[in-house]
């Protein structure tokens, strides 16, 4: 089956989608990505995402740190047990494995990559290179180029990596062919917005007229505007898109330590 071929269909005129990444999980529960308990913040923010309405959650990849099996379990096993009453979908991170991804996807996590309706289209991209730094390959843009040929006016786009400079460390793990992918999203005049994670904080950027928006991560985020690596625990968070055919509106929810 084609990337895109699987769609998540919602018959109304506005969709709520929230999303939330980087959780960075443990085979076991009590696991530390630089001294916080990943799964804990990872309970935590699907305990605040499940109080409100959602139709679909998007998650946006780096689901494991230690790259066990058990891990992807753990997170199944989170979502299982929270208050959710909606669909999960992901996109591949740099420290995943599609395998194991598409392994746990069953019950509310699903493996669709189209989301339709009267709002528009929602596409979620594997930006999942051969290294830490993403990449696009040229078959998947061709296929996205078809999805934004396909007389659909407003599209959102999800991905993992980010596509242009955010001035910090992991600028040497960016999208690498991110211009290819602007380009193509902007070209098609109907992408009114990308969303993706891997930065580990909040940023807000444009491409020509495109806006690019990055979610916090729900483990730890990353210090700012800076070549070397430093963290800060600033609690989880989360970002709240609300998508019509006329607009995107969204904001970023922190939960705080």
């Amino acid at each position: 089956m084609a990337w895109f071929d699987l769609e998540l269909q919602f018959d109304k005129a506005q969709i709520r989608i929230g999303h939330f990444t980087d959780c960075h999980l443990f085979a076991m529960p009590s696991g530390e990505y630089f001294a916080v308990n990943t799964a804990a913040n990872l309970e935590r923010t699907l305990a605040a995402m499940a109080k409100e309405h959602f139709d679909c959650l998007v998650f946006g990849g780096d689901l494991t740190q230690d790259h066990s099996a058990a891990s992807y379990q753990e997170f199944a096993r989170l979502v299982r047990e929270s208050k959710l009453q909606c669909p999960v979908l992901w996109v591949p991170g740099n420290h995943d494995e599609l395998a194991l991804l598409e392994e746990i996807s069953a019950g509310q996590i699903v493996r669709h990559k189209c989301i339709t309706g009267p709002f528009g289209q929602v596409l979620l991209l594997n930006s999942k290179g051969e290294t830490p730094a993403g990449w696009c390959a040229k078959s998947h843009l061709g296929a996205l180029k078809d999805k934004l040929n396909n007389k659909i006016n407003n599209t959102i786009v999800f991905a993992h990596h980010h596509p242009r400079p955010i001035d910090g460390y992991l600028d040497k793990h960016m999208l690498e062919n991110g211009p290819a992918l602007l380009n193509l999203l902007v070209d098609s005049e109907q992408v009114l917005g990308l969303f993706h994670g891997h930065v580990h904080n909040e940023y807000q950027q444009q491409f020509r007229t495109l806006p690019i928006y990055a979610t916090p991560a729900t483990s730890i985020q990353f210090d700012k505007h800076t070549k070397d690596w430093y963290q800060s625990d600033l609690g989880p968070a989360y970002r709240v898109i609300v998508f019509s055919k006329s607009a995107i509106t969204t904001e970023v929810k922190w939960l705080g330590k």
